[in-house]
């Protein structure tokens, strides 16, 4: 057994250093019921995958777009096609059959006589029944290829094979557990989180087994009352070697055994810990996993004064789950999400890499890419990784609950481009389809008929002066998310009076009202971006209203920084331009001298 797998552990760990990571970065959040302000179960989730790989290497993950499938009926006996995901970190051995949208189907499972209507990204997004799910990636110790017969799953297919199977958030762990037994699991390391009306359970997976074929899982359920946090590193801790699958605890079956025989863990330990023993750690820099877990618990708990500071990768200062301080409402969870560690010793915005109106975004550096960080590998430097992102193709908050049917109980509120400049617009899961803008776009082509490109525009409009114009976003994202909001009610109750007459009048109501809400937000993100570009127009405040041009100009520690005090204020520059340490005095003087560089020399130099 030691050589078997000295061999696939030995390939995989080739693996790792060699594939593009281009569809990494994800951060997700479950609450429970009893730690959210209005009852229901919620679950985030952001796609972060669509920034650079490793520098130079292939972007595969090039479309943001959504599909709505439909619930469907099938014949005993049919098979499911299970297609490679080459955004998994993984690649393919051998050859397989061609689908018809040219992805490569890997293997065959028995089909379900019946699957349900799911919204699904790359990843399952929510079905029909309120399963909500979010996703991270994970580096994982080993991260094998797929390969035909051995190993035909990642975790996206996975997710999009609970929504359409199952209806509670313990019938998809179970499931994706026994498909990974069974099957197999190819690719980086995974979180998956699932959320029904009444519960939410985490489970995380990686494949790399001695026999090369099943994989490795534990799932969790997360404590009524608590809330989870993961961002591209497992987060699930110990686990008793004495115990057994049970209702809040689930894991493979040849768990403790291999991780013995592979010499990661012991048994005389008692307890093993799965994050420890599994994980490969963080990406890229200390903090881009435990910065963005640190800074949404810090938030909903600050009461623990949880330190940003820990000793390493595999830290323990971070409870897995955490009881808020206060109950967490949807507009709060959207807020998670907008998040650039404002006030903190990672502020973003802060001078002077936020420049000088607090761009909270930076252009990677050279060491900021989604590889690895491997033990001991001190880098030249790094920028904080903040939950609210520039390279985020799309985020959403959806919602579970138990007190209302579930074609209207279920919501999923969906953000396109980056949190902090985008507007949630609200998915019921009773919907038959989605409006054509979310089916169809890509970050290679601009255009703004599809729903991407509108948020787009305006994060990357916002940056020129960032700290001017997201008060003015922040603004509207306050009126269309609070209309949203304050209608809720309303638009729920016209949908359960239609219900208890006729459920298929009932989903086209919420239907043509989703549908309508998503493209007015859209329609009224581009009147925005238009509103910016002329209100802020050759970096001046343009007063549309009052037809008034005003200058903004640069703070005075910009200035200061940049030299402006150097500058042709005086005629002979060149004698200016040799003083040292000029300070920017901030005002006009008016000087009787005819020897203006010697009363900057003796007045406007610093003092040591």
């Amino acid at each position: 057994m030691g050589e078997v797998f000295c061999a696939v552990f030995l390939c995989a760990v080739f693996l790792i250093s060699a594939f593009s990571l281009s569809a990494l970065g994800c951060t997700t959040f479950g609450i429970t019921k009893s730690a959210s302000a209005d009852g229901s179960v919620i679950v985030a989730h952001s796609n972060d995958g669509f920034g650079p790989g490793e520098v130079g290497t292939e972007i595969r993950e090039d479309a943001v777009v959504f599909s709505y499938v439909p619930a469907q009926d099938f014949a005993p006996g049919s098979k499911r096609p299970v297609l490679y995901d080459p955004n998994s970190g993984g690649e393919f051995r051998g050859s397989g059959e061609s689908s018809d949208n040219d992805s490569i189907i890997i293997g065959y499972i028995d089909q379900a006589n019946h699957t349900y209507s799911y919204i699904s990204g790359s990843y399952g997004m929510i079905n029909e029944h309120q399963l909500i799910s979010g996703e991270c990636t994970d580096f994982a110790r080993v991260h094998p290829d797929a390969e035909k017969g051995k190993r035909i799953f990642y975790s996206s297919d996975l997710s999009n094979i609970a929504m359409e199977r199952c209806r509670t958030a313990r019938e998809a762990v179970a499931l994706v557990g026994s498909l990974i037994d069974r099957y197999g699991y190819y690719g980086t390391g995974e979180t998956l989180i699932f959320g029904d009306p009444k519960e939410v359970w985490v489970i995380e997976m990686c494949g790399g087994t001695p026999s090369g074929t099943g994989g490795y899982w534990v799932a969790e359920r997360v404590p009524e009352g608590q809330v989870f946090v993961a961002a591209n590193e497992f987060r699930i801790r110990e686990i008793d070697a004495n115990s057994s699958n049970n209702s809040d605890l689930m894991f493979s079956a040849n768990l403790f055994d291999d991780a013995e025989a592979m010499g990661w863990w012991n048994r005389s330990q008692g307890k093993l810990d799965w994050t420890a023993t599994f994980s490969a750690g963080e990406y890229s820099h200390p903090y881009y996993s435990l910065g963005r877990v640190w800074r949404i618990l810090d938030r909903i708990a600050p009461s623990m004064n949880l330190s940003a500071n820990v000793e390493g990768p595999f830290t323990t200062a971070y409870p897995v789950f955490v009881v808020p301080d206060r109950k967490i409402n949807l507009t709060e969870a959207f807020d998670l999400y907008r998040d650039h560690y404002e006030g903190t010793e990672f502020d973003l915005t802060a001078p002077p890499a936020g420049g000088p109106f607090g761009d909270p975004y930076r252009k990677w550096g050279p060491f900021d890419e989604h590889d690895r960080l491997y033990p001991g590998e001190l880098k030249p430097g790094a920028w904080p990784r903040p939950i609210s992102t520039d390279p985020c193709g799309y985020s959403y908050v959806a919602q579970a609950r138990d007190w209302l049917p579930d074609s209207i109980g279920g919501v999923c509120w969906l953000g396109l481009s980056s949190p902090s400049e985008t507007c949630y617009a609200p998915f019921y899961s009773g919907i038959t389809g989605l409006p054509e803008p979310y089916l169809n776009g890509s970050h290679w082509n601009l255009d703004f008929n599809t729903a991407f490109w509108p948020f787009e525009i305006v994060q990357n409009w916002a940056r020129l002066m960032y700290g001017e114009m997201i008060p003015v976003i922040k603004a509207e994202q306050a009126k269309i998310e609070g209309g949203e909001l304050s209608r809720q009610a309303d638009i729920e109750q016209q949908a359960l009076d239609l219900h208890k007459k006729d459920e298929l009048s009932a989903r086209q109501f919420l239907t043509d009202y989703t549908n309508a809400t998503a493209m007015e937000n859209l329609k009224s993100w581009m009147a925005l971006f238009e509103r910016l570009v002329i209100t802020y127009r050759n970096g001046q405040y343009n007063d549309i209203q009052n037809k008034t041009i005003t200058n903004i100009g640069y703070p005075d520690w910009w200035l200061e920084k940049t030299g402006y005090q150097y500058g042709p204020r005086v005629y002979d520059v060149q004698a200016l331009r040799e003083i040292p340490d000029v300070i920017y005095a901030k005002k006009t003087v008016n000087i009787t001298t005819s020897d203006p560089i010697a009363y900057i020399r003796e007045n406007q130099t610093k003092k040591i």
